[in-house]
């Protein structure tokens, strides 16, 4: 049975998971942990998402990302492709690292959020890393030492999962710390990683009441909500993968864009590749970036290659682009 393709949703909520071939440990020492931290920084600075929880266990590790208009895979890519490189050379071996392909989970955010932030977050008590709360709050390999200012993270986002406990930040971080602290004496919910029809249902109590009552559920392993949700995501990825092959179809690549981008702002498309202060034609590559990325799926790789700049001025020019394009209206078709 062929494997399910991503599901990629502008400013979706993802719980990520990767472990390590046969289990085996991904990071053997501290400067393993920062290498991967390091490297997780820069990915999160380039995409532009944000990281609200995460852990590294010794064997795997958990993420909850929020994605932007670039799809988690420009960050996972590069993350775990770049430490596993480094991780061969450092300990002279050759071959995988991880077990298959990472997971990457969807989540109804309302429902799901801090439940997610505080599963993540209690991975090293339940796994007996560390003895109790007290140790937990000092573990620096996970979001939660941030969460509780004992460590500082730039790259974590804290402010919005604080303001959703209390008004000031001593208030917020007590009631946080009380919220996971409800939860460690708690089995295991198996809905949060588990099997597509537990999550969509939100359990084992509700999928039992479910066939009790004999009715029938939308379900997808790679979504975690209830049965509207995953109906309304699943409905919105196929629009957008039909959408983009509609448009190739239609024989819109760089070219064609360039075309249009340079239409909608009166300026040269045979300056669009030379740098210039005339703001139109800034916009115009922004555009093209822009409609390239989200419309096309071209990868930034690529669009860099095209203009002849770096990746990370594409990653900008997405964004810029996409401003421009929601602020006048503008569209490709």
């Amino acid at each position: 049975m062929p494997r399910q393709g991503r599901i990629n949703i502008e400013g979706g909520l993802y719980h990520v998971i990767q472990r390590g071939l046969e289990r085996r440990k991904i990071y053997k020492d501290d400067e393993d942990r920062e290498e991967f931290l390091r490297r997780l920084s820069e990915g999160l600075e380039v995409t532009g998402h944000k990281c609200y929880g995460w852990v590294l266990m010794p064997n795997h590790f958990h993420l909850l990302i929020r994605t932007t208009t670039k799809p988690l895979s420009d960050l996972m890519r590069k993350l775990l492709t770049g430490y596993a490189l480094y991780f061969n050379k450092t300990y002279k071996r050759s071959g995988y690292l991880y077990q298959g392909r990472y997971k990457s989970i969807l989540c109804q955010e309302e429902e799901y959020l801090l439940e997610l932030l505080r599963y993540i977050h209690l991975n090293p008590l339940r796994a007996k890393l560390v003895q109790d709360m007290k140790g937990l709050s000092k573990y620096k390999w996970s979001g939660h030492c941030v969460l509780m200012g004992n460590s500082e993270i730039k790259w974590q986002s804290t402010g919005e999962i604080l303001e959703r406990f209390g008004k000031t930040k001593p208030d917020a971080v007590n009631k946080y710390e009380k919220f996971v602290s409800e939860a460690k004496d708690m089995a295991k919910r198996e809905d949060l990683t588990g099997g597509g029809l537990i999550r969509s249902a939100g359990g084992w109590k509700e999928v039992l009441s479910l066939r009790q009552s004999k009715e029938k559920w939308l379900a997808d392993e790679r979504i975690l909500g209830d049965g509207d949700f995953v109906s309304s995501t699943l409905k919105q990825s196929d629009e957008e993968m039909h959408r983009k092959e509609k448009l190739k179809k239609e024989g819109w690549n760089i070219d064609k864009l360039v075309k249009k981008a340079c239409e909608l702002l009166n300026v040269d498309e045979r300056e669009i590749k030379h740098e210039s202060r005339n703001s139109n034609l800034a916009q115009a590559r922004s555009l093209v970036a822009y409609w390239g990325n989200k419309e096309l799926g071209i990868t930034g790789v690529e669009l860099a290659k095209y203009f002849g700049i770096t990746k990370s001025s594409i990653s900008t020019a997405v964004k810029r682009g996409c401003i421009i394009a929601r602020e006048n209206e503008y569209r490709i078709t």
